[in-house]
């Protein structure tokens, strides 16, 4: 489901040296109210309303998919877990697919099956739980709203969508109206990304759907919509129809059980009528395809941007470009040294407890400039780890692996990874962010981020690839390879090795 849809407020003051028009020619009258959508925008048949709610929950009983958390909103008695249930899959399924957080929900629920579970958890509990779900803030902030309920509501979740929203940190108009609806009956409707799709689709708004004023239509429609005696199955099997029927592309509108009530679909009914008529030669009155027909309707697609035959309905919904996510690089350094049983270990340190990806555990790791040569990035990550060991890091010393690409939703970060073997022990800066050494198994039961394990799968690719015998190379048994006694060039250096004061020739 979509995330959190946020209004934007105020409006642009007007150039210098003009003045704002009025409504009126009267000094000092209101400005007039904006005229609503035409009819073709809503749903102002109370009898449509009916018939398409009941078509629209008569399709999710029968196709409704077995989710954990619906069964457990469906049989919990208590309504305060019946509520946290929810709540948690909500905070979930933001920007994130269902069948990713089936996992996630069913191991969290079991590890902490009730608020004042959640409540109790550390962080880094949190952390390590929500690992590689993405997005990592929602856990953070899901907790602290959960000792807020605890600790200053008396463990009672409010029951209602306007003081989920306002007392609960991190809960949005979204997330407080499906809570509301499906925990404890309110009828209020709900706004997510598969909603914003149909309800699009269902009244042919093809102006920007991502725009405050469309955003504030489609609610009003969806309260419009919304089922008196069963608002979170309705809400539910509208958020239903938008994730398996009515998708973003090849939608199944044979199999879409509002269909008759889809403005988009019969304009698509009607030109193929008009072009099967016009094959066989038949004079066909002109079709009735057109948009609204009032001028400079809010809510049909703008005039640069007419109805696409060959899209169909999914013309809709449009949103504005998005814009491009901004590039990063950043030099990572796979540390690794013989742990006491002999496997390898990895330093790890812990990032700020704000920002992008707060409080996981990752590799020590420096930002770079963009266009940096491959030199300069070297000594800014042989620099950066001498302020961990306190003595000085060779860049020459540090050996490169690959550079790992991870898409963020902003940001196109690329890793550029290197790896260093450490023999001996290492005492690190204790005024530095938190750090320790971990075993491979550790590492993924750590908080790492789904990036860290990329760079973490590079370093053993590389290592498997060196330790293989290079095809066609053969050697007499017994004799030594060339350079021994010597690093052969391209191999990884230990820190000792580098550290070593230079011999005399």
């Amino acid at each position: 489901m979509a995330g959190e849809l946020r209004r934007s407020g105020g409006s642009a003051a007007p150039p210098r040296g003009r003045s704002r028009k009025r409504a009126s020619p009267r000094e000092g009258a209101p400005a007039a109210a904006p005229a609503p959508p035409p009819a073709r925008h809503l749903f102002s048949d109370p009898a449509e309303v009916e018939a398409l709610r009941r078509n629209l929950l008569a399709w999710y009983d029968r196709c409704k998919r077995d989710l954990p958390w619906r069964a457990l909103a469906a049989a919990e008695p208590d309504a305060d877990r019946r509520g946290y249930a929810v709540w948690v899959s909500e905070i979930m399924l933001q920007q994130t697919q269902v069948a990713t957080v089936i996992d996630y929900y069913t191991r969290w629920m079991q590890k902490w099956p009730t608020l004042q579970a959640l409540a109790q958890a550390s962080l880094e509990e949190v952390n390590e739980l929500w690992a590689g779900l993405g997005y990592y803030s929602r856990g953070k902030r899901l907790q602290e709203a959960a000792r807020k309920v605890v600790s200053e509501l008396a463990g009672r979740m409010p029951r209602r969508a306007e003081e989920l929203q306002k007392l609960l940190p991190g809960v949005g108009r979204y997330t407080a109206g499906a809570i509301a609806s499906i925990s404890y009956g309110q009828p209020t409707g709900v706004v997510d990304g598969n909603v914003i799709r149909v309800l699009c689709r269902l009244r042919c708004i093809g102006a920007d759907s991502s725009s405050p004023a469309v955003i504030d239509r489609l609610w009003d429609m969806a309260n419009v919509l919304v089922d008196r005696s069963r608002p979170g199955d309705f809400n539910q099997a509208l958020m239903e129809l938008g994730a398996t029927v009515c998708v973003p592309k090849s939608p199944l509108c044979g199999e879409c059980p509002v269909k008759q009530h889809c403005q988009a679909w019969r304009r698509v009914e009607k030109e193929l009528a008009f072009a099967s008529q016009k094959v066989f030669g038949k004079a066909p009155p002109v079709p009735d395809v057109e948009d609204c027909g009032v001028g400079d309707c809010p809510l049909c697609p703008p005039a640069t941007e007419p109805w696409d035959s060959s899209l169909g309905v999914t013309n809709f919904p449009r949103k504005a470009a998005k814009k491009p996510p901004r590039a990063m690089r950043t030099a990572t350094c796979v540390l690794e040294r013989r742990g006491c049983h002999g496997a390898p270990e990895y330093l790890i340190v812990q990032r700020p407890s704000s920002g992008l990806l707060a409080g996981l555990w990752e590799f020590p790791s420096v930002p770079l400039a963009q266009d940096l040569q491959e030199e300069k990035e070297r000594e800014e990550l042989a620099d950066h780890l001498q302020a961990w060991m306190g003595q000085p890091v060779a860049a020459k010393g540090l050996q490169f692996v690959a550079e790992v690409i991870h898409i963020f939703s902003h940001i196109h970060q690329t890793y550029v990874v290197y790896s260093l073997h450490l023999d001996g022990d290492v005492t690190l800066d204790p005024a530095l962010s938190p750090s320790r050494w971990v075993t491979e198994d550790e590492f993924h039961a750590s908080a790492v981020s789904t990036a860290m394990k990329k760079v973490l799968k590079a370093h053993e690719k590389q290592r498997r690839k060196e330790s293989s015998p290079v095809k066609g190379s053969k050697r007499k048994r017994g004799a030594k390879a060339p350079g021994a006694g010597s690093p052969c060039p391209g191999t990884q250096l230990s820190l000792r090795a580098f550290l070593r004061a230079p011999t005399a020739p």
